[in-house]
């Protein structure tokens, strides 16, 4: 077994003390000291209190749905974030913030043909980065099929905004999750989970089997023979804030709606299908 990187040490500790229910007097303190710290904004979520670990408060869930398009044509903000970085992939090449670029088919991993990749190219991306004071549970965008889910075991560098301008292939060298994606008119497009730094568990509802910040060996392969879900669906949480990636093949999109530098919330409508 290969020994563990600090990052993933780091991260594990941290989980232990978010996941632990400390007594309830003591738990207000330490929800609501984050709540001031991080200045959270809790208008769609229970009062602080309630939750009885930090982690509660990290993953919590809306009070109320939100709302959001019902038209097949709109792709929905799968997350409360900062598009810190978007725009058409150069052959393989997204970016991860302006001046850093990565390869799409580095990020994707071993477990995807060179032919899957190569519809990439020329196509689109978007980089949503979830802050530790953000809403942490992720939707899907878009009704889809479920064709495939890969888990990538990594490190967790920070993917920050410092972290990302000063470490070439942070995406690549962090643990993920791959999730191949297919609209109903055939065309593919990737979710990716980056996992960062105290970010030990990222939840995939739909394959509990995935154990992220675990004892694994190499690419973990999952595949779905009629996984259907729909828009706005929530599919699970990032244990802190991290990053989601979408790449999506050339062709897609009719155009993006959003641009580097802006907030966006899980709901708001961030691109038009083809």
């Amino acid at each position: 077994m290969n020994k563990k990187h600090i990052t993933s040490l780091i991260s594990q500790t941290f989980g232990k003390f978010a996941n632990k229910e400390f007594p309830s007097w003591f738990q207000k303190v330490v929800n609501q000291s984050y709540v001031e710290i991080m200045k959270l904004d809790m208008s769609d979520f229970q009062h602080s209190s309630s939750y009885k670990s930090l982690n509660a408060l990290f993953t919590r869930t809306l009070q109320n749905p939100r709302e959001f398009s019902l038209d097949e044509k709109d792709f929905i903000a799968p997350c409360d974030s900062l598009i810190s970085e978007c725009g058409s992939l150069n052959k393989e090449y997204a970016l991860q913030i302006k001046g850093m670029q990565y390869s799409a088919d580095e990020l994707l991993g071993s477990n995807f043909t060179q032919e899957q990749k190569q519809k990439l190219h020329g196509g689109d991306f978007i980089n949503f980065y979830l802050s530790p004071r953000d809403y942490h549970r992720y939707h899907i965008p878009a009704d889809v099929q479920i064709i495939k889910a890969v888990h990538i075991p990594g490190k967790f560098y920070p993917v920050n905004f410092p972290s990302l301008k000063k470490r070439l292939n942070l995406f690549i060298e962090n643990e993920r999750v791959v999730i191949e994606c297919q609209t109903k008119e055939k065309k593919t497009f990737y979710m990716v989970l980056v996992s960062a730094l105290n970010v030990g568990v990222m939840k995939v509802s739909f394959e509990p089997r995935i154990q992220t910040n675990a004892n694994v060996e190499g690419e973990q392969v999952y595949e779905f023979e009629d996984l259907h879900l729909k828009k706005g669906d929530d599919f699970g949480c990032f244990e802190m804030g991290s990053t989601i990636v979408i790449l999506s093949e050339a062709g897609m999109f009719e155009n993006i709606l959003v641009q580097a530098g802006e907030k966006v919330k899980f709901g708001d409508t961030i691109a038009k299908l083809k």
